[in-house]
């Protein structure tokens, strides 16, 4: 048998995945080149990148569009960021623990805006994830999440873990960005957070 030959028995050989874990597979695949070429992407293009067949994709997508809307519901949901956070150790300090968690929010941030942005000039469905009910429990996930890291230093603080982590939610989505200075790092943006705007921790 030629190497060739061999090569195509072992990939027709391959464990086979459940529907479910390659529609994830997939739709992982897919996200960063949606983000680079937006609806332009060619399902070939993801197959090849996936290393499966392009009727692989659809046998557990209806059509590219499907797809599409899959990627879009799956960049905006919260549960990467959740279990990212979830993950951050909380023996650390709180700035340690506060900059690990806007480094995650902020990448969560850009792999939404980078898919939505890519996909902006769409037609078509909207999968309707970030309004009414979906866009509420997804804040309320990451905002728990966030009261979680909090919590060890609840008698620390001047207000409650659940305000606190609204308030630093509310900062890390609308951080205002000027045309002149660079953005704030995560732990940058921490300081000014924990310690307000004067230098040396002047009251």
């Amino acid at each position: 048998m030629t190497a060739a030959k061999e090569n195509r028995t072992a990939r027709r050989r391959a464990p086979s995945m459940s529907p479910e874990r390659r529609r994830e597979m997939i739709i992982q695949t897919a996200i960063p080149l949606i983000a680079e070429y937006g609806a332009a992407v060619t399902t070939a293009k993801i197959a090849r990148a996936a290393g499966i067949g392009e009727g692989t994709i659809f046998r557990v997508f209806a059509d590219k569009d499907e797809l599409l809307q899959a990627c879009v519901a799956e960049a905006l949901s919260p549960e990467h960021a959740v279990r990212e956070l979830e993950a951050i150790d909380v023996s650390q300090p709180l700035p340690e623990r506060l900059a690990e968690a806007a480094d995650a929010l902020q990448a969560h941030m850009a792999r939404m805006g980078a898919v939505m942005g890519s996909l902006g000039h769409r037609g078509g469905k909207h999968p309707g994830t970030v309004r009414g009910e979906s866009r509420t429990e997804s804040t309320t996930r990451i905002r728990a999440a966030l009261v979680e890291l909090l919590e060890p230093d609840r008698a620390a603080l001047r207000r409650p873990p659940e305000q606190i982590a609204a308030l630093f939610f509310g900062l890390l989505f609308t951080q205002p960005r000027t045309e002149d200075e660079p953005d704030l790092t995560p732990k940058e943006l921490v300081e000014v957070f924990l310690h307000g705007a004067f230098a040396g921790g002047a009251e």
